[in-house]
């Protein structure tokens, strides 16, 4: 029930329901800006593993010098992917934005943007599972490279 002399208008409600209809995707943003924390956050541990191996690299020899620069490689692969990871996430977000943009633009303007709306929604999603999915051959190639350390060791063992 309105409080007096605050006479729910039909224009107010309808505000009020793009403004329900908005905040869906803002929490999806939230969620969004969590993991790119995490993207972000894993590949400044990559690049800082990768700065602290390209001094040894250049003062190793042999074997040594070929096993960190197999490293590096592959380091410089997991930047690449996370990297992409985060592209189709900021894209995602981008797709988002403009989501809750044309939600309030129809509104005020009058006109139809229904089926925009929903292609840019669609696309989002597309692009937020490709981040995800990009994201998890990330950490796939982080535990492999974990596995050849473990495996190694192994060796090292059965002839130790």
């Amino acid at each position: 029930m309105p409080e007096p002399g605050l006479a729910a208008t039909p224009e107010l409600e309808q505000l009020a329901r793009i403004i329900q209809l908005a905040v869906a995707p803002v929490f999806l943003l939230a969620g969004l800006g969590a993991f790119l924390n995490v993207c972000v956050g894993r590949l400044a541990r990559i690049v800082d593993r990768a700065r602290a191996l390209e001094p040894r690299l250049l003062a190793s020899r042999g074997a040594d010098h070929d096993r960190l620069l197999a490293e590096l490689h592959l380091l410089d692969r997991r930047i690449k992917v996370v990297n992409r990871a985060i592209f189709v996430t900021v894209l995602a977000a981008v797709l988002i934005s403009a989501v809750v943009i044309l939600l309030f633009t129809a509104f005020l303007t009058g006109l139809h943007f229904g089926t925009a709306v929903a292609l840019l929604f669609i696309g989002a999603m597309l692009s937020t599972g490709f981040g995800f999915s990009i994201f998890l051959q990330e950490t796939r190639l982080g535990t492999r490279s974990v596995r050849v350390g473990t495996h190694l060791l192994e060796h090292e063992a059965e002839d130790g």
